[in-house]
């Protein structure tokens, strides 16, 4: 009997299917990655975005007169 088939065997109903994080959380390995990817460039979009409002803050607006920094 080969590799394959003793392992189908084994798994029975769970043969061929992608494994889970934890066995009580419904989410594969491939889920979790992309959510991993997913926040990390939201992350980065946000520290983008908190940059720029601190620049316009901070120096475009005095500059133009919007408020006045003390």
């Amino acid at each position: 009997m080969g590799e394959a088939k003793r392992r189908k065997e084994l798994l029975g109903e769970k043969y061929g299917k992608e494994p889970t994080v934890f066995p009580w959380l419904p989410f594969t390995k491939t889920q979790a990655e992309r959510f991993v990817t997913w926040s990390t460039k939201g992350a980065w979009y946000g520290i983008g975005l908190l940059v720029f409002c601190w620049v316009v803050i901070r120096f475009i607006g005095p500059g133009l007169g919007w408020w006045q920094v003390t």
